[in-house]
């Protein structure tokens, strides 16, 4: 038996962030933000006003960091437990919307520590004390309407992808407008984590007939979409909110495979953004995998009309087309033109493949990858150098 799980509602289009006027009948809502741009482009006070119209007490927890750590989603539960809200909303990011997810679970079952919700699906029961919103302000993460939460154990520098449906949001609101404030890089590491999603989501062990058309669907739409978006466009930026959460819809469900596995690793120990990691390893990850799923990668190259007439030349095609989207929104394909020392790299490989064939996204990926494995790939993407095993 296989499940399929989505938010309850989801409102799209411009000014649907006004869907939060008819959250009546609720007392107490506490917004949960990261840094300054939901402030300076004045959406958060936005929030706040229709909250507060409604009838609702409001309370702001601002500046979650980006890869929010353990010890910032402690604290936000905290000031749950003080402030008792029945309404979590949650605007930005992926990392507060992560955030705010794993304070929920803090917030309602206070016996609990981190450890105890590490593994897959662990996380008890919620919606006794709060529901949860959320507004993404970027195109990427799609943690909206997924069942994860990416948390960093800077201790160890481990990230930890909570995986539960207990915690995908109860509503979510993609507003374009609010998107449409993304400045160009942000645009591009958001946009190829996307497409990751959708193209892992397409060959995960969990892909079915649910998953697949959103999958395909994001992704054709993200290859016409993305470097439009990145270059301003304002109809491109609303089509790549769209496809980034239609990518989610798939992945929450379907899973993932290991450019998430290493991404999570390597982000956190090169302190590089998560989507960058992902666009980086994405192409060598194909490869690797094409050995047990060439024909599913070939029915992507088909779908959004790449050139070659056996699976083989459809999915070179197809990584070569990644390899052009990163040229084309200026991001180094590999991890040494990243400015990843060679030294470091070769002090924590072993690390990081340990940690990463560990992760919850590993037990998904279509072809199996032993730790060794994992290294190879990874010394692949830090070099450039092509993947042949």
């Amino acid at each position: 038996m296989a499940r399929f799980t989505l938010p309850r509602d989801l409102y799209f289009g411009a000014g649907s962030i006004e869907e939060l006027s008819n959250l009546k009948g609720k007392k107490k809502a506490i917004i949960v933000t990261g840094g300054s741009s939901m402030q300076k482009f004045g959406f958060l006070k936005k929030v706040e006003d229709i909250l507060t119209k409604t009838g609702l007490e409001v309370k702001l927890f601002e500046g979650v960091e980006p890869d929010p750590s353990v010890e910032t989603v402690y604290r936000g539960a905290k000031e749950m437990q003080e402030f008792g809200p029945d309404v979590i909303v949650s605007i930005g990011g992926g990392s507060p919307i992560d955030a705010a997810k794993a304070m929920w679970v803090f917030y309602e079952h206070p016996e609990l520590t981190f450890d105890d919700i590490k593994d897959p699906f662990s996380i008890p029961e919620l919606r006794k004390k709060a529901i949860f919103v959320a507004i993404p302000s970027t195109s990427g993460t799609a943690t909206e309407v997924t069942a994860f939460s990416v948390i960093t154990d800077y201790s160890t520098l481990v990230k930890y992808p909570l995986a539960d449906f207990n915690i995908t949001p109860d509503i979510a609101i993609l507003d374009p407008d609010i998107a449409s404030t993304m400045p160009p890089k942000l645009v591009a590491h958001t946009g190829m984590d996307a497409m990751t999603h959708a193209i892992e989501a397409y060959t995960a062990s969990l892909a079915s007939p649910f998953s697949d058309p959103l999958a395909l669907k994001a992704i054709s739409m993200i290859d016409d979409s993305i470097v439009d978006s990145y270059n301003g466009d304002k109809d491109a930026k609303g089509d790549m909110h769209t496809a980034q959460c239609l990518a989610g819809m798939a992945f929450s469900n379907a899973l993932l495979g290991i450019v998430h596995s290493l991404a999570h690793k390597t982000g956190a120990q090169f302190d590089l953004p998560h989507g960058l990691c992902n666009a980086i390893m994405l192409p060598y990850v194909i490869a690797y995998n094409s050995k047990v799923c060439m024909k599913k990668y070939a029915e992507i190259a088909r779908f959004i009309g790449l050139s070659g007439a056996t699976d083989k030349q459809l999915t070179n095609s197809l990584i070569e087309e990644i390899n052009r989207l990163n040229r084309t929104l200026n991001i180094a394909p590999t991890f040494k033109e990243n400015g990843v020392d060679e030294a470091y790299l070769k002090e924590h490989i072993d690390f990081i493949a340990e940690n990463a064939q560990k992760d919850p996204c590993t037990g998904s990926n279509p072809r199996e990858a032993s730790v060794e494995d994992l290294k190879k790939i990874l010394e692949c993407a830090y070099y450039g150098t092509p993947v042949n095993f």
